[in-house]
């Protein structure tokens, strides 16, 4: 097809008249809206508005009218004098008439600078009588929405990092029946003597800081009820003693302050089913004494019923029940992680020393894209079965342009789970592929993923011509596409503030896009400047822009033509 200029098509005008060289057809004239055409969602609507004047069409005349877009045939329309024979539209002859035109085609790129013809026959009594001259009615397509940015975005997965983490160490000290006297051999077991040692290990270490030392007391469930609450408050208030003793000697200054909580619990049953679980007796005898002592709540009566039982009772009282005579010493501390740079030092160096909370963490820290992907990949190793890393280090790997490795990441990530975020990483990887289609298929499940799968369906929305749809997808942030989107919607202004607050204000695709708002907003003045602006930035722009029909009305305008 002949190329053409803005200049070339700006002598076109949006009305005009089909003539024929014959009396049967004559002075049609005919409006094109929008002129130049739009293309919309994939597609080009054309309307046409067709008016006959009086006595344009002789009453037994038909004629079929053939638009042509380029070199595609549109869908044919007939028309008919009111004495005609035939299924067209019928057009009296002494008023004239009205009809209107319309047909939607997949668009196509040569349809940027391609001509909506008319031409057709016609006819009277059957017989083509005469051609109708081939007329040019409208020239060229605006393509506005293929300016949006196949920018598609990826999401990482988040970290569970916390630097400031509580545990605890626990000892336990065991009594004698009815007593709350603590043993000297029971300072000397293997749980109380790794306390103090770790009292006194973390006195000089500033990541620990002691919250709290919980000690509680129990009774076993045997004898008086009142005197067991009263002997599990005496063997918290043992314990407590006992532990800060311990403290002492550790040199532990923490441990010696009243950071202390005491909770005497009386008689402990829940321990008690716990140990006769554990225990050597068959299933019967324990579900017989559990029994007993969730039949009988008086204290007397059950203690009695226990006895009675002969030979468990006193299975009972030589295993079971010294186990629960006792008070458990619980310090509750903090501990704080590595700072950033630790962590950054330690994961560029020996990241498989680190958790995977850790590696995901320190990951974020790193500016260089090949060290952030070393860290996840050591993560994949050491952590095979969680999804987080493979997603990642896809994540990286589509920031580097290297899309089939990221792919294959973004699988293994859904592979281990699947989820949606893993689903909008592969939309993005379709999308910025061209395969619309099955981007829009994998987004949709990726929805509810966050905002980058919000605004991946925003661009697909612009190409589907759903601008409202777009804009809202596109989010409160200010960027290119969001202004494209406002723009097409209908809000030129809008478009402009929302470029002029983005990265984009002064790239050569944002002047530009500013000028094609202030072109719909007949503001040649700002069209000149920006587009100065834009091929200042970017040459290529002078010859996008000359072909760009959103630029036509200003063809013959002296400041426009002389760029």
């Amino acid at each position: 097809m002949k190329k053409q200029t803005l200049l070339g098509y700006a002598f076109l005008a949006v009305t005009g008249s089909l003539l024929t060289s014959c009396d049967l057809l004559k002075d049609l004239k005919y409006d094109v809206t929008p002129c130049p055409l739009e293309m919309h969602g994939d597609s080009v609507r054309v309307k046409v508005d067709i008016t006959f004047p009086e006595k344009g069409i002789k009453k037994k005349a038909s004629a079929q009218i053939q638009p042509m877009l380029g070199s595609t045939a549109l869908k044919p329309v007939t028309v008919q004098g009111e004495k005609a024979t035939g299924n067209g539209s019928v057009i009296l002859y002494k008023p004239g008439g009205k009809m209107s035109y319309y047909d939607v085609v997949a668009y196509k790129p040569d349809y940027e600078n391609t001509e909506l013809k008319i031409t057709g026959t016609v006819s009277k009594g059957g017989k083509v009588k005469d051609q109708i001259d081939e007329t040019v009615i409208c020239q060229g397509t605006i393509i506005t929405p293929l300016l949006v940015n196949k920018d598609y975005r990826v999401t990482m997965e988040k970290d569970n990092f916390k630097r400031v983490n509580e545990f605890s160490e626990m000892a336990q000290i065991n009594y004698d029946k009815g007593k709350s006297v603590v043993k000297a051999g029971e300072l000397a077991d293997k749980d109380i003597v790794g306390l103090q040692a770790w009292m006194k290990k973390v006195e000089t270490n500033e990541r620990i800081k002691i919250k709290s030392i919980d000690v509680v007391g129990y009774a076993s469930p045997e004898g008086e009820e009142d005197k067991n609450n009263t002997l599990s408050s005496d063997r918290a208030t043992a314990g407590k003693n006992a532990s800060m003793a311990l403290a002492k000697k550790a040199g532990n200054t923490a441990g010696q302050t009243e950071v202390y909580k005491l909770d005497g619990r009386g008689e402990d049953f829940a321990g008690f089913k716990t140990e006769m679980e554990k225990s050597e007796m068959n299933a019967d005898e324990r579900n017989l004494v559990i029994r007993v002592l969730e039949m009988h709540k008086d204290p007397a009566t059950r203690e009695t019923e226990m006895r009675n039982m002969g030979k468990t009772f006193t299975y009972l009282d030589k295993n079971i029940f010294p186990k629960l005579r006792r008070s458990e010493i619980k310090v509750v501390y903090d501990k704080t992680g590595f700072t950033d740079e630790e962590l950054k030092s330690i994961a560029l160096s020996k990241p498989d020393s680190l958790n995977l909370e850790e590696m995901l963490f320190a990951a974020t820290l790193i500016e260089n894209m090949d060290s952030k992907l070393a860290i996840y990949k050591a993560a994949e190793r050491k952590y095979p079965t969680d999804h987080r890393a493979f997603n990642n280090a896809g994540g990286v790997l589509y920031m580097q342009g290297k899309m089939s490795e990221a792919k294959t990441e973004f699988e293994k990530a859904n592979n281990i789970k699947d989820n949606a975020i893993a689903k909008n990483n592969l939309g993005a990887i379709a999308g910025a592929s061209g395969d619309r289609a099955a981007a829009k298929k994998l987004l949709l499940q990726g929805s509810g993923s966050g905002a980058d799968n919000s605004y991946n369906m925003g661009i697909i929305n612009v190409y589907e011509g759903k601008y409202a749809e777009a804009v809202s997808n596109f989010g409160s942030g200010d960027t290119y596409n969001k202004a494209l989107a406002q723009i097409l919607n209908g809000n030129s202004a809008g478009g402009i503030a929302t470029i002029n607050n983005s990265p984009d204000k002064e790239s050569a695709q944002g002047y530009y896009l500013k000028a094609v708002a202030s072109a719909r907003m007949d503001k040649v003045g700002d069209v000149v400047s920006n587009l100065q602006s834009s091929i200042a930035k970017d040459a290529s722009m002078k010859a996008k822009a000359k072909s760009d029909k959103e630029f036509l009305k200003f063809a013959e305008n002296t400041a426009f033509s002389g760029l």
